[in-house]
């Protein structure tokens, strides 16, 4: 038999902690064939029982018998969890994930994951070991979200590690906690109380915030990324193909590098009703420019649709921040900035029923409605089939929902039009 036992000082106990006891400790080598007939050797140390290490023999042997498999390197074999949660975020990370994603990734690896199981080798870690860190995270009273995040960490990176051999399944995904939700999410603003927010904030900084962010469902940097550049009153559109980037210094003045989109081809139409908004803008951003150079002091030519006097752009933590006093002061029903988005997308599609087109205003992937609707999940395929249609149909979606934020607006329109009809007679 190819298992053998060993004597050790300190064994360790199942979490890879040293327990300070002696023991015994059952190793597995085995020789093989490789493809080209030679023979090689393969070897792992240390199962802690004798039926771990012949269950690991028995499978190894069927795996080597079979040309073309490759055992895992033993430093890999040995990484622990927090070894090869650390490499896998910066090589997975960096290519995969948002610099916001990202850095939320890192926090949580850092905060919550390997303080309990980081020194756990990566082959050993068992849904139990999981279920354990979760219970310990809920313990210190932290949200269900946050639980439901490291969990998440977890089953994306491990299904990295079952790919690449390092281990034989996905613990993560067979825990057996139930996280279960926190506090009910705030409702999103129905059209009236859209209009409320929208009558408080007119003629102050927030009206052109508003208008993008609960009129069109842009995300916050997206509305702070905006740039005149991408701006065009005469045709009457804008495209959303930048934004702010995830991490703005306090008192930066001028942004060297703006970040990408997700949709990097979103054009949006600028409707009847907010033409008004986005020309108030540029004429209110043309006297502040006037004006601050008159005075001496320096303008940043950032060239940002939402900007402070001097051109600087707003730093997003401080409006998210700023939005939550603003609704006290203004006496509103409590949301988050975010949840003008889920207002904007909510209206519409309650307005209209095209969810289609409305998920393509916010900006959503085309896979899932290549999906839905069985033509192909290729992308080339699925804008081909729509991309004709797509621009015209975002202006009968945001029509609906800008129209019903201006009633008066609509009714004078419609006004005009039976005058004009009449007197074309």
């Amino acid at each position: 038999m190819a298992v053998t036992t060993r004597k050790v000082v300190n064994k360790k106990n199942a979490d890879g902690t040293k327990s300070g006891k002696a023991g015994t400790v059952y190793d597995v080598n085995l020789k093989y064939k490789d493809e080209d007939g030679e023979y090689q050797t393969y070897g792992k140390r240390g199962f802690l029982t004798k039926p771990e290490a012949v269950e690991h023999e028995t499978e190894m042997r069927k795996k080597l018998s079979f040309g073309g498999y490759e055992p895992v390197k033993a430093a890999d074999a040995k990484q622990t969890v927090k070894q090869y949660l650390e490499e896998w975020v910066e090589a997975h990370g960096k290519a995969n994930l948002r610099p916001s994603t990202f850095s939320g990734y890192k926090s949580h690896i850092k905060n919550h994951i390997v303080p309990y199981i980081g020194n756990v080798p990566l082959n050993r870690l068992t849904p139990k070991m999981i279920d354990d860190m979760l219970a310990k995270l809920n313990e210190r009273k932290l949200s269900q979200s946050t639980l439901r995040y490291a969990q998440r960490i977890l089953s994306v990176a491990f299904e990295g590690a079952r790919k690449y051999g390092y281990i034989q399944g996905n613990p993560a995904r067979d825990i057996l906690t139930k996280i279960g939700k926190d506090g009910k999410t705030p409702d999103p603003y129905t059209v009236e109380q859209m209009q409320g927010l929208m009558s408080k904030c007119v003629g102050t900084e927030w009206e052109m915030i508003i208008v993008l962010s609960g009129m069109y469902g842009l995300r916050r940097n997206e509305v702070l990324g905006l740039r005149w550049q991408n701006v065009d009153l005469e045709n009457r559109t804008f495209s959303v193909v930048e934004q702010m980037p995830f991490k703005v210094p306090p008192k930066t003045t001028i942004i060297e590098e703006f970040a990408p989109t997700k949709s990097n081809d979103r054009v949006l139409p600028i409707t009847d009703a907010t033409l008004p908004y986005f020309k108030k803008q540029f004429e209110m951003q043309q006297k502040k420019r006037e004006l601050t150079e008159f005075s001496g002091m320096p303008y940043y030519e950032n060239n940002l649709v939402i900007s402070q006097a001097d051109g600087s752009p707003l730093r997003p933590d401080r409006v998210t921040c700023n939005f939550g006093q603003l609704l006290r002061h203004l006496n509103m029903p409590h949301i988050r900035f975010h949840d003008l988005r889920h207002s904007a997308a909510t209206n519409m599609h309650e307005l209209t029923g095209d969810f289609y087109t409305v998920g393509q205003v916010l900006g959503h992937s085309l896979k899932g409605i290549g999906l839905s609707l069985g033509i192909s999940t290729n992308m080339a395929d699925v804008t081909a089939r729509y991309v004709d249609v797509r621009n015209s149909r975002k202006l009968v979606v945001l029509d609906a929902y800008h129209n019903a934020l201006h009633p008066n607006r609509d009714m004078q329109a419609r006004t005009a039009k039976k005058k004009n009809d009449r007197d074309s007679r």
